[in-house]
């Protein structure tokens, strides 16, 4: 599985490039941009690989994740996808298939299995592919995504982490929304806002 993380925005946002480089085929996860030259860097990436775009895929509805699909779409013609809960936040331009747990987002052998992971947002997500997951902002190197904001909440998330994301393997590469790559191991051992969880 080919990624290619890009941080993007005023707010530092992870975007990624995921594909297949046998059947160059790819996806462009969370375009978070707000300038030209932060597309043109990407679709730059794109083309040095000769990747066709299957599909932009958001996160969540939130702007500093959705700024730049409009440009990828314009210059990739990809459909937007974004988990049904969260498509009433894309307005220009909509999106264009919602997801649901358990969909799976097919690149060549690439798949990506949505995991649906409320409390950052009613239509947060992340991707799971074999040995890597995408997970917005549900789960970032050393803490986790706010809870407060519309259609947050702690309870949410709380359960998002614990039976959605923890279960996963320890050596399951982690690529946040925000911040450093990490693994489900390194935050199990040391996240402190997961401690709870095994000292039950």
């Amino acid at each position: 599985m080919f990624v290619k993380m890009f941080t993007v925005g005023m707010i530092q946002t992870n975007c990624f490039i995921v594909g297949d480089a046998h059947t160059e085929e790819a996806v462009v996860i969370d375009p978070g941009f707000d300038s030209a030259s932060e597309a043109k860097n990407i679709l730059k990436e794109i083309e040095r690989n000769k990747f066709r775009v299957k599909f932009i895929i958001n996160t969540h509805g939130h702007p500093d994740h959705t700024s730049g699909n409009k440009i990828i779409k314009e210059a990739t013609n990809a459909p937007i996808l974004i988990h049904e809960y969260d498509a009433s936040l894309l307005r220009n331009p909509p999106a264009d298939k919602t997801l649901r747990e358990g969909d799976v987002i097919e690149l060549g052998e690439v798949k990506l299995r949505v995991l649906h992971t409320p409390g950052h947002s009613k239509g947060s997500i992340a991707l799971l592919g074999a040995d890597a997951v995408f997970s917005g902002d549900t789960l970032w190197a050393g803490t986790i995504g706010r809870y407060d904001l519309p259609g947050g909440s702690l309870e949410e998330i709380m359960n998002s982490l614990k039976n959605k994301l923890l279960i996963l393997p320890d050596h399951l590469k982690v690529y946040p929304g925000h911040g450093p790559v990490t693994t489900i191991g390194e935050e199990r051992r040391s996240n402190p806002f997961l401690q709870d969880f095994f000292h039950l």
